[in-house]
């Protein structure tokens, strides 16, 4: 199974991914982590397809962790997506410990600039990353396993 857990910065992602991993046991790949497969950028690309492909074909589970647009597009269309959603003051907060305690002004903006960009995209699920339940999500993936 491929599974594409989307989402902003700091919307909970990670842990979702790290909770799902603990549950159906999975190969975490998180970002551009994909070009460590080869020395350039379109065989890695390539190689990488083709191992999320053959995921899907297998036992094995890897969960693509995605905070770009442009790599959504990189999932096969069998993949699991899952939207992991946070409100803006919640990211900013989370972002804020990541920057030990300090926000500077154009991250914050940033953020608010890229807040809301995955809001229309096509998902099987949707997650709240602030209050979501864990067990739950992670419960309806191992069952669609089996």
């Amino acid at each position: 199974m491929v599974i594409g857990i989307i989402g902003e910065n700091c919307s909970g992602k990670s842990t979702l991914a790290d909770a799902i991993k603990n549950t159906i046991g999975a190969e975490i790949i998180t970002g551009k982590d994909y070009l460590r497969m080869a020395k350039s950028e379109n065989e890695a690309i390539l190689l990488f397809k083709t191992k999320l492909k053959d995921a899907l074909v297998t036992d094995k589970n890897i969960i693509y962790v995605i905070s770009e647009k442009e790599h959504i597009g990189l999932l096969p269309d069998e993949a699991v997506k899952i939207l992991v959603k946070a409100d803006i003051d919640t990211i900013k907060e989370r972002f804020k410990k990541r920057l030990c305690g300090n926000l500077p002004a154009p991250v914050a903006q940033m953020l608010e600039r890229k807040h809301g960009m995955f809001d229309n995209e096509i998902c099987d699920y949707r997650f709240d990353g602030v209050s979501g339940d864990l067990s739950e999500i992670c419960r309806t993936i191992k069952n669609r396993i089996i």
